[in-house]
């Protein structure tokens, strides 16, 4: 009791003793400025020193910024971001010299459309699950036209917030059993999350020419939850059930844009230059319009389409997705 009482009497003291030092914040930031960085760190990790470092050149980083501003700052320099870890953002340029202003993508994410390819095809649903698949597909499209009518360029954008699901998710799930089993994908992880990015940019395209209503965000958030979780479940249980729903989807997204092409030809909806941002994605001439963004779009669809059901084969015939080298780069 007597030991007891002693040591809680000595702690008492020593908390005095150091408390107004290291806890008061000012004398704190002496200490680090001024004794500890310029200290050696002896006996310290690199992880340990550079964050020291971090903390001393702050005030240098500080002082440097008012000797060349005047001490007043300006907006510029107040968006600017500062790192000592020496990451400066990468100067790209296009291929005549001018700077590149895209950040989503660069020069070499670019490609031409291949319109060439065949858009009638279609794979017959012969089996239950193609069945199940083809029927689940026809029946979202219903409730679809009944919603966006014949506002394409609404439901094109709005489609595409769940038309790059599928790709995230089976790269995500494959990623996830590569690392499991210790094997290669065949490159389809790659493939898939190409996909992903390639309809992402569709989204990011026709958000330039039109704008959608705070329901149709709202909607957003339900669809997308509701489906992600689903094609997650989906494919998890049957990848071949999955990979033939989106090839499905794909089949009625050629179909969704050709009726958006109609409505171009027809006058319906204007026929607008090309956004900046498709121009570049799609190394469309200068003077393109919305026609022909959507003739890419519907070409990439296409491509989508024949991936899917592709991978879908693979497992239907009692193989794996990296028994067959994937369609890197095929648009």
């Amino acid at each position: 009791m007597m030991m007891s009482r002693g040591y809680t009497s000595l702690a008492s003291s020593m908390f005095t003793m150091v408390s107004p030092r290291f806890f008061s914040t000012a004398a704190t930031r002496g200490v680090l400025s001024n004794d500890m960085v310029k200290a050696p760190a002896v006996g310290l990790g690199v992880r340990c020193r550079s964050s020291m470092a971090a903390i001393g050149g702050g005030d240098k980083e500080q002082e440097k910024k008012q000797a060349v501003g005047g001490g007043g700052g300006s907006a510029k320099d107040d968006k600017e971001i500062v790192s000592y870890w020496g990451l400066d953002p990468t100067k790209v340029s296009k291929e005549d010299g001018s700077p590149w202003k895209w950040t989503c993508f660069r020069p070499w994410d670019t490609y031409r459309a291949d319109l060439s390819i065949d858009l009638k095809k279609h794979h017959a649903p012969v089996t239950v699950l193609d069945k199940m698949a083809y029927w689940t597909v026809k029946s979202l499209r219903w409730p679809t036209d009944l919603f966006f009518q014949r506002r394409y360029g609404c439901r094109a954008m709005m489609l595409e917030t769940v038309a790059a699901v599928p790709g995230m998710v089976g790269g995500m799930l494959l990623h996830c059993k590569s690392l499991r089993r210790f094997e290669h994908s065949g490159g389809w992880i790659k493939a898939l999350l190409e996909e992903a990015e390639n309809e992402r940019m569709h989204l990011m395209t026709f958000m330039e020419v039109s704008d959608p209503r705070w329901y149709e965000r709202a909607l957003v958030f339900a669809v997308q939850g509701v489906f992600f979780n689903a094609y997650f479940l989906g494919y998890i249980i049957s990848p071949k059930f999955a990979h033939r729903v989106v090839g499905y989807l794909e089949e009625e997204a050629i179909h969704s844009y050709t009726e958006f092409l109609k409505e171009l030809d027809n006058g319906n909806i204007e026929n607008v230059p090309a956004p900046p941002i498709a121009i570049d994605y799609w190394r469309l001439p200068p003077n393109s319009t919305l026609r022909d963004v959507v003739l890419a779009v519907r070409a990439d669809e296409a491509h989508h389409r024949d991936v899917n059901h592709f991978a879908s084969d693979i497992h239907y015939q009692g193989r794996q997705l990296k028994e067959a080298p994937a369609p890197l780069g095929y648009h």
